[in-house]
Formats: C-alpha cells, sequence, structure tokens
C-alpha cells in the first residue's frame, strides 16, 4: 500500500485549503459590498436635503426627505433606512416615497465607501455611520425624537440591527435580512469563524424589545427565509409577513407593501390611529 504518496496528497489537499481560506479571509469584503463599484454622479433629487457625516474612518453621505405633511414647528416620526450591498442610496427615493405619504421623515444613509461617501466598509465602519447619521437627524427640528423608526433590508438588515442595539427606537422593520454573515460561509465551503463582519441580527433581536416587523420572499434564494423565520422566533415582539417572490424582486406589490407597514405603525404609536 503507498502510504507516502497518499499522505503527500491529504498534505497538499490539506496546503491547497489553507491557501484557499486565506483568500476567503482576505478578499471576502469585495464579495460582501459589490455597491461599492457602482459610480453616481450629480446631487440629490429635488427636495432632498444632503446631510454631511462625519466619523473617524471618513466623510459619509446622507440623503433627508422631508415628511408630506408637517404643520409649522410640528416634529413627526422619522424612518432611517439602510439599503441592500448592491445598492447606493441615489437609487431609493422612488422606492421610500411611501415613507413621506404616511407623513414621516425618510433618512437614506450610506455607506462608507459607496456611492459619494469615502472609507472602507466593515461592519465596525457601517456602525459608526449609522450612529453619526442618527444623531445628525435627531438635531433636526422636524423629528421626533421619540418616534423613530429604523428600517433595513438585505445587508441593510445587519446596519438597521446595529444601530437599534446602540440607540432608541419605536420600532424596527427588517427585509430579506439575515441572523448573520457566520451561515453564508458554507456557500464558499469556508468555515464560519473566517467570516470578518458578522453583524449578529439574531442575537440583537433577541434583546430589542419594541415591535418588530419582518418582511421575506418565500423563495429567496439569496437569503433563505428560514433567516427571518429564526429572527421571529428569537425576537421578543415581531411579526414576520411572507411575500410569495424572491430577493432582488421583493416586494411584489409596493402598495401592500405599505398598507401593512402603515398599520404595524399605528399599531407601535409611530403614527396616529385613524
Amino acid at each position: 500500500m503507498p502510504f507516502l504518496p497518499l499522505l503527500k496528497l491529504f498534505a497538499l489537499a490539506g496546503i491547497a485549503y489553507a491557501v484557499y481560506g486565506v483568500l476567503v479571509f482576505a478578499l471576502q469584503r469585495q464579495i460582501i459590498y459589490p455597491g461599492r463599484t457602482i459610480l453616481v454622479t450629480g446631487p440629490p433629487p429635488a427636495g432632498i436635503v444632503p446631510i454631511s457625516i462625519v466619523t473617524a474612518t471618513g466623510r459619509g453621505t446622507a440623503w433627508f426627505m422631508p415628511p408630506l405633511k408637517r404643520n409649522q414647528g410640528e416634529r413627526g416620526p422619522v424612518v432611517i433606512c439602510f439599503h441592500g450591498n448592491g445598492e447606493v442610496i441615489d437609487f431609493l427615493p422612488e422606492q421610500f416615497e411611501g415613507f413621506v405619504t404616511l407623513g414621516m421623515g425618510v433618512l437614506l444613509v450610506e455607506y462608507p465607501g459607496f456611492g459619494h461617501s469615502t472609507g472602507n466598509p466593515t461592519e465596525e465602519s457601517i456602525t459608526e455611520t449609522a450612529v453619526a447619521a442618527y444623531d445628525a437627524v435627531l438635531q433636526r427640528e422636524e423629528v421626533d425624537p421619540a418616534r423613530v423608526v429604523i428600517f433595513g433590508r438585505s445587508l441593510g438588515g445587519g446596519a438597521a440591527c446595529a444601530l437599534a442595539a446602540r440607540r432608541p427606537s419605536r420600532a424596527l422593520i427588517l427585509q430579506s435580512t439575515f441572523t448573520s454573515t457566520r451561515p453564508f460561509a458554507r456557500s464558499f465551503l469556508a468555515p464560519g469563524f473566517l467570516i470578518r463582519d458578522i453583524f449578529d441580527n439574531a442575537a440583537v433581536v433577541a434583546g430589542y424589545r419594541q415591535p418588530i416587523l419582518l418582511f421575506h420572499g418565500s423563495s429567496d434564494t439569496i437569503v433563505p427565509v428560514g433567516h427571518s423565520r429564526l429572527l421571529q422566533r428569537q425576537a421578543f415582539n415581531a411579526r414576520l409577513v411572507e411575500f410569495p417572490c424572491g430577493h432582488n424582486d421583493f416586494p411584489p406589490d409596493w402598495r401592500e407593501f405599505y398598507r401593512i407597514v402603515a398599520a404595524f405603525l399605528r399599531e407601535a404609536g409611530v403614527l396616529a390611529q385613524q
């Protein structure tokens, strides 16, 4: 029995896997944050107020969409929004008009290294940017600090949960997001401990005591719906709404989406009862 050649084969396989692991560790942020390659130009659309976010990692950008309905001197609710990893805030104003129509201000937060923002995206830098954006928007006279809603979809769920763990909010909305990024290491045949930006959403929702609304597509193959189902089970007060769609075609019906959101926000005391 040729044991020596067999041992050499196992050794070479082990070395190859170790090299692969090093590559996964080194290059994972290029996979996790593809939106940083999207080129954007020009100012925000008319009616949107740009807000500069300064952190230790760079200069960030956020866009504030004032509420549609507001009386002079009145403070209203605000929703702080975090997008997916393949987007930039330049894509979002039309999609989030539904919140404006409900009488809410909307803050679209850009990640470091995305769009007009400088720096590099990491869990730490994104969290720092989220907290700085929260603190900045609460200085605006239109915003009621007691009615802050945090919204995140896909990767943005990680940013939203990170912020919810560090600043008070009235409600949390998570769309098509994950328990943490560690399970995705299996897709690359790599151990979870190699993941650098974990975004442990499950731990955050387990300790969050305000209402949570979870959305997910039942046919999502990028972030399987099992992630949101587990988040619901671990949360103190969460509702899960599933739509018959995938990840990138969510929601199939924007009117139904905002109808559910409005009902949830009224129950949470963010919006006035009709």
